[in-house]
């Protein structure tokens, strides 16, 4: 944390807390917090703790591109439980979530700097990045937002993202990194474990046929990640284990599959509580079997093989330290 406060998360601006009023504010969507992100939200932090003064991270709920289509479809890197996460573990004192709609994409945006940047927050600084716009007809540019710090007394940081081969790191390459299975790669750009949330549900009850029974998982309809079997952390409550996971039922309901988890050394019942999966390795593709023998035994091999992968884990960075899934 930057100036001693507890950790907050903000639903809008409408009563920001005189203590969090003043601050260097991180404006974006940051879906994912990758890398790229993390050079701008480091600057701000930095510049927060320089002056003394809280930082916030200011995002949007629903993803704006979600508003704007037919039906949400976007495959979420960091939704917002995984966003608050993400700000604390960076060491920002708050998140605060404004709800993105077509009213506020109409708002002008000199309007936006007067009403949020300036009545709500009272910003000292604001962190951009080069490519973020607001206001109607995306009107807040960059170097609108730089003219609107001159006259109104706040400063103006404009980030580039970083740059890893020959293209920005981005949450497009990392949702493409995770839809082909590529781990290694999601997870370097993210700088971290990619993690996810949600509450375990009542399956179909076969992995307990088969000896491993599972915590099952709902996903969104836009899930994007590749069917495969994975390595995992497993966060319930304060607790942290170690299991084997499953995405994809290609012998059986492939239909909308849960993410199911076998959870090492564990016998409770947990059905309705909210779970936190973190993947560490992705041990292998989706497969087809003749029978239910070979499969138990590839299931079998794939626990000894995930059990090596997290044995050998270790944290990719200090933000994926704070995360507290890898704790080798």
């Amino acid at each position: 944390m930057t100036s001693g406060i507890a950790f907050t998360v903000l639903d809008g601006l409408a009563q920001v807390p005189p203590a969090l009023r003043g601050g260097v504010v991180a404006i974006g969507n940051f879906d994912g917090c990758h890398r790229g992100h993390q050079s701008i939200l480091d600057a701000a932090r930095a510049l927060a703790r320089q002056k003394g003064v809280p930082c916030l991270m200011l995002t949007f709920e629903p993803h704006p591109r979600d508003v704007f289509a037919p039906k949400p479809f976007l495959f979420r890197l960091s939704p917002r439980p995984a966003k608050a996460r993400l700000a604390e573990a960076l060491g920002f004192d708050a998140l605060a979530v404004m709800g993105f709609s077509r009213d506020l994409a109409a708002v002008e945006a000199e309007d936006f700097v007067s009403r949020f940047l300036i009545d709500a927050l009272a910003v000292s600084d604001v962190v951009i990045g080069a490519d973020f716009h607001f206001g109607k007809g995306r009107g807040g540019t960059p170097d609108f937002l730089r003219a609107q710090g001159a006259s109104h007394g706040f400063n103006v940081m404009v980030g580039d993202m970083l740059d890893e081969g020959e293209e920005p790191v981005s949450s497009s390459r990392i949702r493409a990194a995770l839809a082909a299975g590529d781990l290694g790669t999601a997870n370097g750009l993210l700088g971290y474990h990619w993690f996810f949330s949600g509450p375990i549900v009542t399956g179909d009850r076969r992995g307990r046929e088969l000896g491993y029974p599972t915590a099952n998982m709902e996903v969104p309809e836009s899930f994007g990640l590749a069917q495969g079997v994975y390595a995992v952390k497993v966060r319930i409550g304060t607790e942290l284990l170690s299991g084997v996971a499953a995405y994809g039922k290609p012998m059986f309901d492939n239909t909308r599959p849960p993410f199911e988890t076998f959870i090492f050394d564990f016998d409770r019942d947990i059905y309705g509580q909210t779970v936190e999966v973190a993947l560490v390795s992705h041990i292998r593709g989706q497969m087809t079997f003749d029978g239910l023998d070979p499969l138990i035994a590839q299931m079998n091999a794939d626990s000894r093989a995930a059990r090596t992968a997290l044995a050998a884990s270790r944290p990719l960075s200090p933000l994926d330290a704070a995360l507290g899934f890898i704790t080798g």
